[in-house]
């Protein structure tokens, strides 16, 4: 049996902007992970089962080179998609197709099943896309995971930036910028899929940061899930609307973040912090512009407890719950505001920083 996994993520800053072309981001990959484990099947039906849907695992069979379902209403659209990107460019390789069994486990989801916001649907679609390589005996690198899965998880979502699949690829602190988006449709309808990962993708940077010494990253949880795909949605139908407002965010977001990238390559915590109350603040002005609640009450609640004990501190992703990020010092007081935090019902998360193992 093959098991391959990929880790979560938090944003750290620039969400929303991040959709859009030359409007970096930070994001951090955690150690909270999705297991994906794949072995021939003992027959010629082969078996999808996640333990987070054990009621609806799904059986399929091959027909050529097709994988053919009956569930048309199942929860593993982005499975299903990696598998058949994945495979696709496995027969551009000349690779014989196989029946297999595929595992799914997560730790992306608390204990009664909520998501904690850690971008689960792209960490699976990773997660798959590196056991259907090992499985097929295909070298990967990481660029062709990162490709792969951005095709696959974008083809169900058909929005988003793909930086959670970057950071779940990439592993540790990372600064992103997406690719162009109409660029690649075009590429996918006219070309191979071999030659579209074998591309250069304009627009799209990948850089990893090294945090400085001293300084560490606090998590909360809201406990409230959130829906990015709706968020993301409904402000990109305003953009026409707000398009000198969302010129001007886009502008100030990226000032902002290549000024947090300054602040790590400088090893400047205080530069740091400073940018995410300016992010904090450019959010808070986008959700009143585009009338979503980014910021919920817990939200601020967590936020505000954390600025008290010298924290600097923002919602993370699209917001609207899920998670907050804190960067803190050495001399922040952690016990006692996680203590804070409790007492408000937000529950600190004990993660730690993902590194990568890939060293193709």
């Amino acid at each position: 049996m093959i098991t391959e996994k990929a880790p979560g993520k938090l944003y750290i800053a620039g969400e929303y902007a991040v959709l859009e072309q030359d409007c970096p981001a930070i994001l951090v990959a955690l150690d909270q992970y999705v297991r994906v484990s794949i072995k021939p099947s003992s027959s010629d039906t082969g078996l999808i089962h996640s333990k987070q849907y054990s009621q609806d695992s799904i059986h399929w069979v091959r027909r050529g080179s097709k994988i053919v379902i009956d569930n048309r209403d199942n929860p593993f659209e982005y499975i299903l998609s990696a598998i058949s990107f994945t495979e696709r460019y496995c027969l551009e390789q000349k690779v014989k197709m196989d029946v297999y069994d595929l595992f799914v486990n997560s730790d992306l989801d608390s204990a009664d099943g909520k998501k904690y916001g850690l971008g689960s649907s792209a960490a699976v679609t990773v997660a798959t896309v590196k056991a259907i390589l090992r499985f097929y005996g295909v070298q990967a690198s990481k660029d062709l995971i990162y490709k792969l899965s951005t095709i696959s998880h974008y083809s169900v979502q058909g929005n988003g930036s793909a930086g959670d699949i970057a950071a779940s690829v990439y592993g540790g602190w990372i600064a992103y910028q997406t690719f162009n988006k109409l660029w690649l449709k075009d590429e996918l309808a006219s070309k191979s899929l071999s030659a579209v990962v074998g591309e250069a993708w304009p627009g799209l940077k990948i850089q990893q940061l090294v945090p400085p010494k001293g300084m560490e990253l606090l998590i909360g949880w809201s406990q409230q899930p959130a829906s990015t795909s709706r968020l993301v949605d409904k402000t990109n139908a305003n953009k026409n609307n707000l398009r000198t407002e969302y010129a001007k965010f886009l502008a100030d977001s990226r000032k902002c973040v290549l000024q947090m990238i300054r602040g790590f390559e400088e090893a400047n915590i205080a530069l740091i912090q400073k940018q995410i109350g300016i992010n904090r603040r450019l959010l808070q002005h986008f959700a009143a512009i585009n009338n979503i609640a980014i910021e919920i009450p817990r939200l601020t609640e967590l936020i505000e407890i954390a600025n008290k004990f010298g924290g600097a501190a923002k919602t993370s992703g699209a917001g609207n719950g899920d998670c907050g990020i804190v960067i803190v010092n050495k001399d922040t007081d952690i016990d006692r505001l996680r203590k804070e935090w409790v007492k408000n019902n937000i529950l600190p998360l004990e993660f730690h920083i993902h590194q990568s193992e890939l060293t193709y």
